[in-house]
């Protein structure tokens, strides 16, 4: 049984949560207009921070009250489930469960740590997402319900034969409380996000997180075209567009695709030092280099992205950021693109994927510019330092591009061409 796309009940669920749960968000007329990241300010005047913090405050979108909410949507979930059902979801804070148990992998390769929302009534998947919906802005949650959208489209629409397409898991590490440190995490195979709230610091980090969209275009099925990750798109050709000749030629690796350094799930060297260091860039390129960074550090409140965002951009001087593929936003020519911004504060990977995945739909992109994989994460700041990151399990594990099948960040191998790794990977997903 599959959430999104075998299951009429979690349909049900998500227009509930749409449309009960998510309190004042409403729905764009235009899809794909509103699938991105919220883009944070990128002004760095302090009269301008205060001001924004000052705005946040006053409608709410403050670190203190998302901690406060997200604790008490957590423990009203919580309250719907049986003492066992418990006992899967609550590990201790510093459980290093946390390090392997996300993935871009299928969870039928990687366990996920938690409980299936499959596996969960009507009732208590609409207060699992309400967790979700508080945790996250309101443009962050429609990204996150536009890649569980793509997964019940590749589903229903595609030749896979992956049958954990749209099963997520939620989990938390810690009591959910707004004076102390736990966290939040929810994913399934494109997605993974893990956000440590602590009341006693008023801070929320979103480090590591993996967000991916397979296709990154597709029909709902109300006609409306939904593009998940287009704002990544968009802000990264701007900023790549805005670069001199020679600023491009300091920044570009080749036409090949890179292949991604740090997996989902996987330890991380933060590789540094490649491509166009940020003390070379003009103070409105350094802006549109943050609108790229905001799509994946601007998932929360305002106040939370304001201060990421801040402290990125105190270091940005010695951040790194470096470009393969092609050089051209359009999505009908070549295999896509790969980037990565590497600083003190900062680690992004963009990575467009080779292959389908055996994900193939008639008259649709889902590989290359059609398939892509991300990873976020903070080289001072994972997990909020709570536990160190272990070694992931299942193929790829512990190097993407390195013997792993499938694509530059490990993607699940196509099904029609891989038994013997399906069969090899069978522990994994027991």
């Amino acid at each position: 049984m599959k959430i999104l796309s075998k299951t009429a009940a979690w349909t049900a669920t998500l227009a509930l949560s749409s449309s009960l749960l998510l309190s004042g968000c409403s729905a764009p007329a235009d899809a794909a207009s509103s699938s991105t990241v919220a883009t944070a300010s990128t002004t760095s005047s302090a009269a301008s921070t205060e001001a924004t913090t000052e705005d946040a405050t006053a409608s709410g979108s403050t670190t203190a009250s998302t901690i406060s909410e997200t604790a008490e949507a957590a423990q009203a979930f919580l309250d719907t489930l049986s003492d066992e059902q418990k006992q899967q979801v609550v590990y201790d804070y510093d459980d290093e469960t946390k390090t392997t148990s996300w993935s871009n992998f299928p969870v039928t390769f990687v366990d996920r740590a938690g409980v299936n929302l499959t596996d969960l009534s009507d009732e208590q998947q609409a207060a699992a997402l309400k967790v979700l919906e508080s945790l996250l802005s309101d443009e962050g949650y429609q990204t996150v319900e536009d890649i569980m959208g793509g997964d019940e489209y590749l589903a229903e629409n595609s030749s896979s034969t992956e049958d954990s397409l749209g099963q997520y898991y939620i989990a938390f590490f810690g009591d959910p409380s707004d004076t102390s440190a736990w966290e939040v995490q929810f994913g399934g195979h494109h997605l993974g996000i893990n956000a440590t709230l602590d009341g006693s610091a008023d801070d929320i980090t979103f480090a590591p997180t993996h967000l991916g969209s397979q296709p990154a275009a597709y029909e709902d099925e109300d006609g409306n075209e939904v593009q998940p990750l287009s704002g990544m798109y968009e802000t990264a050709f701007a900023f790549y567009d805005s670069l001199s000749d020679e600023q491009k030629a300091e920044l570009y690796q080749g036409e090949e695709l890179a292949a991604m350094q740090c997996a989902p799930g996987s330890t991380c060297d933060y590789p540094t030092g490649t491509g166009i260091k940020g003390s070379d860039l003009t103070d409105e390129q350094k802006d549109l280099l943050l609108d790229v960074i905001s799509q994946w550090v601007g998932l929360g409140d305002q106040e939370t992205t304001d201060a990421e965002l801040a402290k990125i951009e105190a270091s940005l001087d010695d951040t790194y950021v470096n470009w393969s593929g092609a050089t051209e936003y359009d999505m009908t020519q070549g295999d896509g693109i790969y980037f990565q911004i590497s600083g003190p504060d900062v680690y992004i990977e963009f990575a467009d994927q080779a292959g389908s995945a055996g994900a193939d739909v008639d008259g649709v992109t889902t590989s290359g510019w059609g398939h892509i994989h991300t990873i976020y994460r903070d080289p001072q700041n994972d997990y909020a330092n709570s536990v160190e990151q272990q070694e992931g399990s299942g193929p790829g594990a512990g190097g993407m591009g390195d013997g792993a099948p499938g694509g530059a960040m490990g993607e699940a191998p196509d099904q029609e061409s891989s038994e013997d790794s399906t069969a090899a990977t069978a522990d994994a997903s027991a």
